[in-house]
């Protein structure tokens, strides 16, 4: 009995940063190999305006099956629109604080290959007195991107920026035909931020979600694909702009 409770302890209690979307929730899986880390939560930007995952677009009622699915408690970090970097980091301070409380002094996340993104993480956790973990770094994004597929991860498009990909790629499934349809220079995995998803099914997950893309909404030069649960389809929720319902 000793020894077990030791082991436990010995652990790093991480929250994963949780995105909502396919690199995320990759990173969970594998995460939980890991047998140094005890993943206790999930921990996610809302933009508050719109009661949607920042940049993802996916409503939070959605978020909330997904992290049930997923089996971990979801904590929340509520930013304005627009939020500056200023007003962003006090916010994740404070979340910090909370999650240290907790004895939580890892996150996990699902970074790929941009080492400026990388560094600036580890350098707001070091002044919080935490660690970064990295599950997927440095993996050949073209590699990583069938090797979900074929891990049974599946997934819709909820994000797209117009600069690189066309219209017709919004609300797309994630899956094979999307990615030889990829023009050249798009990151497979979306890695420079041309696209977005929701994870719907994978080995991470308890139970599948039953989705629907509703409509396609263009903002600021984005297009956002508006998913809801199928036993969902009249939920309402705030717009401000965002002209879903």
């Amino acid at each position: 009995m000793l020894t077990t409770v030791m082991a436990i302890r010995a652990k790093q209690n991480a929250y994963m940063a949780w995105s909502s979307g396919k690199d995320a929730a990759w990173a969970l899986h594998e995460a939980r190999k890991d047998s140094g880390l005890n993943i206790v939560g999930l921990l996610t930007t809302v933009t508050q305006a719109f009661d949607r995952v920042s940049m993802h677009g996916v409503r939070r009622a959605l978020l909330e099956e997904q992290a049930a699915s997923v089996g971990l408690p979801l904590h929340v970090v509520e930013i304005p629109a627009p939020c500056s970097n200023e007003i962003y980091e006090t916010l994740m301070s404070k979340a910090m604080e909370r999650a240290r409380a907790e004895q939580v002094d890892t996150i996990v996340f699902g970074d790929i290959f941009l080492a400026g993104i990388r560094a600036y993480r580890e350098r707001q956790l070091s002044r919080a007195g935490m660690t970064a973990r990295f599950p997927l770094w440095n993996k050949n994004p073209k590699t990583l991107a069938r090797e979900m597929l074929r891990g049974g991860l599946e997934a819709t498009v909820t994000c797209v920026d117009t600069k690189v990909l066309s219209a017709d790629f919004a609300g797309r499934p994630y899956d094979e035909s999307f990615l030889d349809l990829l023009p050249t220079g798009v990151d497979p995995c979306g890695e420079n931020g041309e696209f977005h998803t929701l994870v719907t099914r994978g080995p991470m997950m308890k139970t599948p979600l039953d989705t629907v893309v509703k409509q396609i909404v263009s903002r600021d030069g984005f297009l956002f694909a508006d998913v809801l649960l199928k036993s969902q389809k009249t939920i309402a929720c705030r717009t401000n702009g965002f002209d879903l319902d």
